[in-house]
């Protein structure tokens, strides 16, 4: 554990989810191709649409509302729309298709369960601070089964935007009628995580589970106020 700043008294703790608490590019790897023979046993015509023609779909919709950038699950939902419009649905089948197609996506990229020792570890964090996750992504806690860690959870959305926006840190002091400078904000990414918590007036733990943790390797705006070799470090902090 290396301290860059002294923390103040911790009162609660909210975590970022992908790639601080479990790995999660292999997961979204691993869903997309999933999806990908999903939509190809159900709608053949879709055979067309390699992955680079997904992807050409999604960057259009993206340069149209840059707003989805904070929404995945509605990216996705959008570019499944216009895939399957263009094999030819429309009206109800469409709509269904694209509910079908999102689901299926959704409990595949939320198919795996967190590693026990984390689970442990959160559960003894909850016994003693409030934790609320905070997230960019739209991972399902309850099929993940962490849900019951959290005394709250917010998601970006187009309304909600992403970190480093400081709106789903300023609910979270909302929601615990805690000051942002008792919370301490535990997230891999030292511009959405870091940067975001400390412009939010939160204390910042940087930790990564997908990557070797050195600040030589990450681009780097701000440090963070402390960085955590493992998260059961974060047992010592208070």
């Amino acid at each position: 554990m290396i301290f860059y700043r002294r923390l103040n008294a911790i009162k609660a703790i909210s975590f970022d989810l992908d790639d601080t608490l479990y790995d999660n590019h292999p997961l979204i790897i691993a869903a997309e191709k999933k999806l990908q023979t999903y939509l190809l046993d159900n709608h053949p015509e879709t055979e067309y649409l390699d992955v680079m023609g997904w992807r050409t779909i999604k960057m259009a919709h993206l340069k149209h509302q840059p707003k989805l950038a904070s929404d995945m699950g509605e990216l996705r939902r959008r570019t499944l729309q216009t895939g399957l419009q263009s094999i030819g649905l429309s009206g109800p089948p469409l709509e269904v298709a694209v509910q079908q197609a999102f689901d299926y996506f959704y409990f595949a990229r939320s198919d795996f369960s967190v590693e026990k020792p984390v689970c442990e570890l959160l559960g003894k964090l909850a016994e003693k601070l409030p934790l609320v996750a905070i997230t960019n992504g739209n991972v399902n806690l309850q099929q993940i089964g962490i849900s019951e860690y959290f005394t709250q959870v917010f998601k970006a959305n187009i309304n909600q935007p992403m970190k480093p926006a400081r709106m789903m840190f300023d609910k979270t002091v909302e929601s615990l009628k805690v000051p942002a400078s008792n919370i301490l904000h535990v997230g891999d990414n030292l511009e959405k995580d870091v940067m975001g918590a400390i412009n939010a007036g939160f204390l910042s733990a940087w930790h990564a589970c997908n990557r070797k943790m050195s600040l030589n390797h990450e681009k780097i705006s701000v440090l963070p106020d402390v960085q955590l070799n493992r998260l059961e470090d974060l047992l010592t902090l208070n």
